[in-house]
């Protein structure tokens, strides 16, 4: 049995009942195998990959909190700091029901690949809780976060641990959890990133994962004579990352003619009316159902099938494992040519494979979603220096990341004789990185 496959064996064995963290950690594992059959005794000695795939801390807490009923509800809250190698750990916090701790390790342990991408200085992490933000009034949201950021408070920090957003925590709830963190220990610091623009964030950050995505794809499509001008595309999700992908993708010429939500999906055959979507998801917090009621000659179709829709470009935004085998049979048949995952792991194993044999290019979320992360970090580097970019500075840096990530990427997958096999070139390249650091900083 090789090394790699010893030590998918261990985290199943003791990790039990996680099925998300192993799909991480085998499609990981899976992909580093050349690299680690070439260091294979070195890394044993290290144990390097027990050292990978082991969070450094978990932390987990109860949240109380009282509703507008004057009743006292419970949930549970997470803190997965995974790998700091390379810095602070870094990633978002997800309020959502399905929120636990297979998923959280999931998302932290893609962290550290993706935050090492960057050629930034942060490392892997990830939080949040199975509160629903959804249905909730202001004043239940604040309750919520001021609580589950007094426990939260004693473990992170500019220099140490600096959460974000995610499903669930948009500039509202970033603003009561910063708040509150400033209440308790009396520092003004760039602790959270996504931070409002009057109290120290960053241009572009509401935009920037969206905004990758979609740099990534141009660079794919560049990189094998194509482009964005007069393609379709069909984006999932209708969420802040959905958004911003559909208006760079407008911006570069092509054409969005779905997005979806949880409950059901639109079809405009004349190309999605952002303004509309954004109406409805960003002011009204409503349903995308509505968009059918507003544009005329669009449909509405409640439950999932979004990837019946032909499509040259699909761009699944919304969560993870949200394309299955069957869906990506449909998509190769009906013509499609690139998909870029802007959500964490939205597709399968399975049909993530079936995808790349059939010949589309494929990349996946660790590099195609990087851009949120990235701007994060330079939202730190604005805190840290008491500055603040202009929207141009941002969106150049940030474009330009995104570039170098795709060379990384590339070129990983050709020094290892896979061309064109992004999924591989990406972990390879971001583990390069990682493991180096932790090989410098000993046994810890």
């Amino acid at each position: 049995m090789s090394y790699t496959e010893e030590v998918y064996e261990r985290v199943v064995a003791q990790n039990p009942g996680e099925p998300e963290f192993h799909q991480a950690v085998k499609e990981v594992l899976d992909s580093l195998k050349v690299v680690i059959d070439k260091n294979e005794e070195e890394y044993r000695r290290l144990s390097i990959l027990e050292r990978l795939v082991e969070p450094e801390r978990i932390i987990s807490f109860r949240v109380p909190w009282v509703d507008d009923h004057g009743k006292v509800q419970v949930n549970k809250g997470y803190r997965i700091q995974f790998n700091s190698a390379i810095g602070p750990y870094k990633g978002g916090l997800r309020f959502h029901p399905s929120v636990n701790q297979s998923i959280l390790k999931f998302l932290g342990f893609e962290q550290i690949f993706k935050n090492s991408l960057t050629g930034l200085p942060i490392g892997g992490g990830k939080g949040g809780s199975n509160f629903d933000p959804k249905g909730k009034s202001d004043r239940e949201v604040m309750a919520f976060c001021q609580s589950f950021m007094t426990e939260l408070c004693k473990y992170i920090g500019a220099d140490t641990d600096v959460p974000a957003g995610d499903i669930g925590v948009g500039g509202r709830e970033i603003g009561y959890l910063f708040g509150q963190y400033k209440r308790i220990r009396g520092l003004y610091e760039g602790v959270l990133t996504g931070k409002g623009l009057t109290y120290g964030g960053s241009l572009v950050r509401t935009q920037a994962t969206g905004y990758g995505v979609v740099y990534m794809l141009n660079e794919i499509m560049q990189a094998h004579g194509d482009s964005p001008e007069g393609k379709t595309a069909v984006v999932t999700g209708s969420g802040n990352v959905a958004i911003y992908a559909v208006e760079k993708f407008t911006q570069l010429g092509g054409k969005v003619v779905a997005m979806c939500d949880s409950a059901g999906y639109i079809y405009d055959p004349d190309g999605i009316k952002l303004d509309i979507v954004k109406d409805i998801k960003e002011v009204k917090r409503g349903r995308i159902s509505e968009y059918a009621d507003r544009v005329e000659g669009s449909v509405y179709t409640p439950g999932t099938g979004i990837w019946n829709i032909k499509c040259d470009v699909y761009l699944p935004c919304a969560t993870q494992n949200e394309l299955d085998l069957e869906g990506a049979k449909i998509l190769v048949s009906n013509g499609c040519k690139y998909l870029v995952e802007g959500a964490n792991m939205p597709t399968t194993l399975d049909a993530t494979n079936y995808i790349m044999d059939s010949g589309v290019y494929f990349m996946p979320g660790k590099a195609a979603n990087a851009g949120g992360v990235a701007t994060s970090a330079l939202e730190m580097s604005q805190n840290s220096m008491r500055l603040s970019w202009s929207a141009e500075e941002v969106d150049e840096k940030l474009h330009n990341i995104m570039k170098d990530i795709f060379r990384k990427v590339d070129d990983a997958s050709k020094r290892y004789g896979m061309t064109d096999n992004y999924v591989v070139g990406a972990n390879i390249a971001g583990f390069e990185k990682v493991v180096d650091a932790m090989k410098a900083q000993g046994i810890v």
